[in-house]
């Protein structure tokens, strides 16, 4: 029976996944097959198999990170925040890695569909994002210790994820599309940069040299300020300068206030580590923010008061 203390397999799953994450994946299809439609070409096999695609991907570098960050020891029992599968020894290092070899399997599937129906780029895309999701914190890449995770996660989860979602239904890569995946990046940067602030007593033990370690939580703060302002001029300038319908900017709306939610009360406070409760919030709201930033901007296309 589980307890507080021990608890049930099931739940023990679900938190390595990450559900909260998630939305970094299904953010940028979101707005790619928005882009897709106002182009009239958007179809729903292309789509959805951009999507299979992308949350594989996330659960795979999510279950990587569990994986070797727990074989470091990077997730001890000093660790801020929840506990991890393999770290707290809930999770054998084998059956952790038998689920990333599932997860980057299925990854495979919608790639190689992908491949054949939209081009070879997808097949690219495919190798170099799962080397990359197992990468993130796996030896001898380990983006994530060389300070370079929050790049690939700008770069997969924003302007390649979204102009890769477009150009699934037509093979063409477009200018607005990749625009438009500058909005989903940078949230998915703020999401992974608050995480990292709230790691930076552990991660300096631990060696992992994450941007808060290599360049200080006030760089850090202001890093994530600057992705939430991205993330609301991205639809102004998409709409106002590259045709798109006006009613996108609702998107920009949301991350406003989701936005400005997250990086207020004390965000530009000294250390983390003391409030663990209050960066939980602000995790949570920027993980719900990827999921509101892509309904925003897919409901509000529906709705233009300019010309295309």
């Amino acid at each position: 029976m589980a307890t507080a203390e021990t608890p049930s397999s099931i739940s023990v799953w679900l938190s390595a996944l990450r559900p909260k994450t998630l939305g970094t994946s299904l953010c940028p299809v979101l707005v790619g097959a928005t882009v897709a439609r106002v182009d009239g070409v958007f179809a729903w096999s292309p789509v959805l198999a951009a999507l299979a695609g992308a949350l594989f991907l996330q659960i795979a570098s999510n279950l990587a990170n569990d994986l070797f960050d727990g074989l470091r020891g990077t997730d001890g029992a000093t660790r801020v925040g929840p506990r991890r599968a393999v770290g707290s020894g809930l999770v054998s290092p084998r059956a952790m890695t038998v689920a990333l070899v599932a997860s980057l399997a299925l990854a495979a599937l919608p790639a190689a569909w992908l491949a054949l129906h939209a081009g070879l780029a997808f097949a690219a895309i495919g190798v170099v994002g799962a080397v990359c999701a197992v990468g993130y914190t796996a030896p001898p890449i380990s983006l994530a210790y060389r300070g370079l995770g929050d790049l690939f996660v700008f770069a997969f989860f924003g302007p390649l994820a979204v102009a890769g979602t477009r150009a699934a239904c037509d093979g063409a890569w477009t200018i607005p599309a990749i625009v438009c995946g500058v909005g989903p990046g940078a949230i998915a940067v703020c999401l992974l940069a608050t995480n990292n602030l709230r790691d930076e007593v552990g991660d300096w033990a631990s060696g992992k040299r994450t941007i808060v370690v290599r360049f200080g939580a006030g760089a850090v703060r202001g890093l994530v300020r600057a992705c939430v302002t991205a993330a609301i001029a991205v639809p102004v300038v998409a709409a106002v300068a590259l045709g798109l319908p006006r009613g996108i900017m609702l998107a920009s709306l949301v991350a406003a206030l989701l936005g400005g939610f997250a990086t207020g009360g004390g965000f530009a406070a000294a250390r983390m580590a003391t409030s663990d409760e209050t960066f939980g919030v602000r995790l949570a709201v920027f993980g719900l923010l990827l999921y509101a930033y892509g309904v925003a901007f897919a409901v509000g296309s529906l709705f233009d008061w300019g010309t295309r």
